[in-house]
């Protein structure tokens, strides 16, 4: 087993006034790395922020971070390069979104970034399992996207359970409802890419709400370990 506890806030749940100085504050309290989502209004009904964005907070934090852009958008071909230019480490599209998730998969890598692939609730697993060989993480959604501060969908656990058996090295990201009440059930489902919103930056003290989220992760890694 290759892989390791990593903990993303979503920026999206910040102080969107000082993004900048958030994601600061979100690395200095141990973040591993930063979850950008990016809304289109038309795959899901919310608009965020797009490539200018990303390219003034790879600017304003250096080269450093790792930015795992979240692409809930209806046409995810047409941004992989503006993506790449500004910045983007890696490039997580819907499976739902495109009809060549092959031909994506490789313009992502040919552009410099690495591929995630994410799956809505209502989308099976095994749709994403030809795929799981090709990509870097694979993303089960924890809520419908679109919208910050839904419930954890505690059904969609058998899907990470099913990723980690079939794909023991995977990295496998949880996105939606994720913190400390939660962090349970996606560790010990096989989850070590752990996305945390509200639970983290609106906490009075996001340190420990991080080391919280990584400790579990990590003590179910090393108890995988020792089961097989």
């Amino acid at each position: 087993m290759s892989y390791t506890a990593k903990i993303g806030p979503s920026i999206l749940n910040s102080n969107l006034a000082c993004l900048g100085s958030e994601c600061i504050r979100m690395l200095d309290c141990g973040a591993d790395y930063l979850h950008l989502d990016v809304m289109d209004g038309h795959f899901v009904p919310n608009i965020t922020f797009g490539h200018p964005v990303v390219e003034c907070l790879r600017k304003h934090l250096g080269q450093g971070p790792f930015f795992d852009m979240h692409m809930m958008v209806s046409r995810p071909e047409q941004w992989v390069k503006p993506m790449a230019a500004a910045g983007a480490n890696q490039y997580t599209f819907h499976l739902e979104a495109t009809v060549n998730a092959g031909a994506l998969i490789k313009d992502i890598r040919e552009n410099g970034m690495k591929v995630g692939l994410a799956i809505k609730p209502g989308t099976t697993v095994e749709e994403l399992g030809p795929w799981a060989g090709q990509i870097d993480m694979a993303l089960v959604m924890t809520v419908e996207p679109g919208f910050g501060g839904q419930k954890f969908m505690e059904d969609m656990m058998p899907k990470v359970n099913w990723l980690r058996t079939q794909f023991p090295s995977l990295d496998i990201e949880v996105d939606g409802g994720v913190g400390p009440d939660t962090i349970h059930k996606c560790a010990e489902a096989g989850a070590n890419m752990i996305v945390s919103g509200s639970a983290v930056m609106k906490s009075d003290d996001p340190r420990s709400v991080i080391n919280l989220l990584r400790n579990v992760c990590v003590e179910a890694i090393q108890k995988r370990s020792l089961d097989r």
